[in-house]
């Protein structure tokens, strides 16, 4: 019996972790090729921040080498991006069990969707059965965090909401319950700050981040393409 799973793993020696954390407004998601030599090209999918703040993060980050524009479209900024270090300098010093982790690869498993966070990678992907997920699971918790946020089997329905982090629930409650999204505004970002505790930019980002994946994950599957501008 299959199983879809989506779940969070915390190591800062991930790819492209740094650019996540130097951006941390936008929501970056990442795209192996692996038709390219040992190390994998990257194809990074980047929202909510401007281009040249994305492009200063890839040219500053350690682990990337070279980084090429595709194409924006909606102010969907598209790069390919060549890695700077080899599979053991980039996860060596974080892992002690690199051949473990190369097993992964074989593992019956399909990673469908990578989104880089300034902590680590959130991912979704459905496993062959239960066995399949606990070995990948397991792995990764002897060697960094791993958070477990869904876990269902295969042709089952997703509840509500899905894929959203506890923060960003949470910062989606209470601006829903204070009125952040009613017509006029009846609060501010620093007042939903206040409530939680944090910095009104930190809400910001949330929230953004909430809605972009909401978006996503609901109607976007379901929009044509734009006409192509003359």
């Amino acid at each position: 019996m299959g199983l879809v799973a989506e779940f969070g793993i915390s190591c800062p020696a991930l790819p492209l972790v740094d650019v996540a954390a130097a951006v941390p407004e936008a929501m970056l998601v990442l795209d192996l090729q692996f038709n390219h030599g040992n190390r994998p090209l990257f194809l990074a999918t980047v929202t909510g921040a401007s281009q040249r703040v994305v492009e200063d993060a890839l040219t500053e980050a350690y682990d990337v080498g070279e980084w090429t524009f595709i194409g924006v479209a909606d102010e969907t900024y598209r790069y390919q991006i060549v890695p700077a270090l080899s599979f053991e300098a980039q996860l060596g010093g974080q892992i002690d069990d690199l051949s473990g982790l190369e097993a992964l690869a074989t593992a019956d498993a399909v990673i469908e969707r990578i989104e880089v966070e300034p902590t680590g990678w959130r991912q979704m992907g459905w496993f062959a059965s239960r066995d399949a997920f606990s070995e990948f699971s397991s792995f990764w918790q002897r060697h960094s965090e791993f958070s477990l946020y869904r876990l269902t089997v295969d042709g089952e329905a997703e509840s509500p909401g899905d894929g959203l982090t506890d923060r960003q629930h949470e910062a989606l409650r209470v601006a829903f319950e204070l009125g952040y999204f009613e017509i006029p505004r009846r609060t501010s970002l620093q007042q939903i700050a206040t409530e939680l505790d944090i910095s009104a930019s930190s809400v910001s980002e949330r929230l953004r981040r909430a809605q972009t994946k909401l978006i996503h994950e609901t109607v976007a599957t379901t929009w044509p393409p734009l006409p192509e501008s003359r």
